[in-house]
């Protein structure tokens, strides 16, 4: 990862951040069924108990995360997504590293999430192992199947 990194809240305003959103639910669309579709899109990363950040090197748009309120003791990240140019160099790493540190400041019990089974998410569910997510039961609306995995880190 190159220096220049900052992680900002966002308001989704800029065109850059909601191409990125674009693409991302572009993507969800094309490799989950969907019924399994569970990307925000952009009206619902507004609504109150959604917090959305932006990662930026230099200016440039690198990644987008968010924070779903759950519960006093509970949040769930939403939106995980490099750009592609990005794809690789840590952007997505300091944006988990960064979601992380908002629930520690929210003074959250855990973090948790829902993904994909498929290759096509075999990065990110690597990334989210290597910070100590392991498989829990389904929570929020989701289900546990044979595409859909639940995960979550105690904090």
């Amino acid at each position: 990862m190159t220096g220049g990194l900052t992680i900002t809240e966002d308001d989704l305003t800029a065109d850059d951040v909601r191409a990125l959103i674009a693409f991302h639910l572009s993507g969800m669309h094309a490799e989950s069924p969907a019924c399994k579709v569970h990307a925000l899109p952009l009206e619902k990363l507004r609504q109150p108990g959604v917090t959305f950040y932006a990662a930026r090197v230099h200016g440039m748009l690198a990644a987008i995360g968010a924070i779903k309120h759950l519960d006093e003791t509970h949040g769930e990240l939403k939106s995980m997504r490099a750009a592609p140019e990005w794809r690789g160099k840590g952007v997505g790493e300091a944006m988990l590293q960064h979601l992380l540190g908002v629930a520690r400041g929210r003074s959250y019990a855990r973090v948790s999430l829902e993904t994909g089974r498929t290759e096509a998410f075999a990065p990110a569910v690597a990334l989210y192992r290597k910070y100590g997510f392991e498989n829990c039961e389904a929570f929020a609306d989701y289900v546990v199947d044979d595409f859909s995995q639940c995960l979550s880190l105690v904090l």
